[in-house]
C-alpha cells in the first residue's frame, strides 16, 4: 500500500480533516502528516462544495469507479470492494428542517486500512455526534472503531424516529376510541414516510449483515460483534416499521368504517322524518288544492281540527316507528 502523506489530503473546504490519533482524538492534517493503520486520516466534506468535488475527482487515492458515488451519483444502500477499498453508501433519518419530502439523507463513505472519506450533502447528526466525541477524546481510535460508531448513531437515529411514528399511530387509535377522525392527509403523509423508510432499510441491514460476516483487514472481532448487535438492532427496527404499517392499514379501515357509519345515520334519519311527514304532507297537498267542495271549506273552526288531525295522525307514525323499533 502507497504511504498516504498529507499533502495529498489538503481539502480547503473540508468539513473535518483530522487524524485519528489513536487514543480517541484527533489531530490536524498538515503537510508532514503520514496516515498509518493505527492513525487513519478522515476527510468528510459536502461534495457540492466546488473545491471538494475538484479534490474529489482529482485524487489518486480514490478508484475512479466510485468517484461517481462519492460525489453523489449513488443513493441506494450498498457495500462495494474494490482491491484494499471499501465503499459504502447509507441512508439515515433527515433531521434537517427541510426533511419533507425527502425523509432520508444520505452517507457515503470509502475506507482502506489507513484512511477514511465521507461525503454528504445535508447535515447528517452521526457524523457530528462522532466528531464530537474525537473532540472530547472519547472517539474511536481506528478505521473499524470509525465505522461501527457512525452505524450505531445512524441506528439510534433511526429507532427514535420509529419510536415516535409509532407513538403518532397510538394517538392516533386513541383518538378514534373518542370518535376523532384524523386531519385529512395526516395519515397518508405517515405512510408514505414509513413504506420509504422501509425501503431503504431493508438493504441497508444486508450491508450491515455484510459489514459484520466479512473479513474487512480494517475491522477487529470486536467491531464485527458490534456490528452484528447494530444489524439485529435495525432488524427489530424493520419488525417494527412493518407493524406500524399494519396499523395504519387498520386505521385508515376504521377511519372508512366511522365516516360510513356517519353517512348511514345520517340517510337513516332522513328516511325517518320522511316518513314521519309524508302522511301529513299528503294530506296537506290535497286539501291545498283550489278546488271547489273542499270539506269544511265553509266552517271557522275547520282549520283547527284539521291541525289536531295532522297532529294525531303524526303521533300515530310516530308511535308505530317505536313499536316497530325502528327509532
Amino acid at each position: 500500500m502507497e504511504k498516504i502523506t498529507g499533502k495529498q489530503l489538503l481539502v480547503s473546504q473540508a468539513i473535518h480533516a483530522w487524524q485519528l490519533d489513536g487514543k480517541g482524538g484527533v489531530l490536524p492534517i498538515t503537510d508532514d502528516t503520514v496516515a498509518s493503520g493505527s492513525m487513519p486520516c478522515w476527510l468528510h466534506f459536502d461534495y457540492e462544495q466546488p473545491e471538494s468535488l475538484a479534490w474529489l475527482n482529482a485524487t489518486e487515492l480514490l478508484p475512479e469507479s466510485f468517484k461517481d458515488a462519492l460525489a453523489g451519483e449513488s443513493c441506494r444502500p450498498r457495500v462495494s470492494r474494490q482491491g484494499e477499498g471499501t465503499l459504502i453508501v447509507l441512508r439515515s433519518v433527515n433531521l434537517n428542517n427541510e426533511s419533507l419530502p425527502d425523509p432520508l439523507v444520505t452517507l457515503r463513505v470509502y475506507l482502506t486500512e489507513s484512511l477514511i472519506v465521507s461525503t454528504r450533502h445535508r447535515p447528517i447528526h452521526a457524523i457530528d455526534e462522532v466528531g464530537q466525541d474525537l473532540m472530547n477524546h472519547s472517539g474511536p481510535t481506528h478505521v473499524g472503531g470509525w465505522l461501527v460508531d457512525i452505524l450505531d448513531a445512524l441506528t439510534d437515529r433511526v429507532s427514535d424516529f420509529i419510536d415516535d411514528i409509532h407513538g403518532r399511530v397510538i394517538e392516533l387509535e386513541d383518538g378514534l376510541l373518542e370518535q376523532e377522525v384524523p386531519e385529512r392527509g395526516e395519515i397518508a403523509l405517515i405512510r408514505k414516510q414509513l413504506i420509504v423508510l422501509r425501503r431503504h432499510l431493508m438493504p441497508q441491514r444486508d450491508v450491515f449483515s455484510r459489514l459484520a460476516n466479512e473479513r474487512f483487514p480494517w475491522m477487529s472481532n470486536e467491531d464485527r460483534h458490534r456490528m452484528q448487535d447494530i444489524a439485529e438492532r435495525l432488524g427489530r427496527g424493520l419488525d417494527d416499521l412493518d407493524a406500524t404499517i399494519a396499523r395504519t392499514a387498520v386505521i385508515v379501515d376504521e377511519i372508512n368504517s366511522l365516516l360510513a357509519d356517519a353517512m348511514n345515520r345520517r340517510t337513516y334519519t332522513m328516511s325517518l322524518m320522511a316518513m314521519l311527514f309524508l302522511p301529513a304532507t299528503f294530506l296537506t297537498g290535497l286539501f291545498g288544492v283550489n278546488l271547489g267542495g273542499i270539506p269544511g271549506g265553509d266552517k271557522g273552526n275547520a282549520f283547527a281540527i284539521f291541525c289536531l288531525c295532522l297532529g294525531v295522525l303524526g303521533g300515530g307514525v310516530l308511535w308505530w316507528l317505536k313499536r316497530s323499533k325502528w327509532l
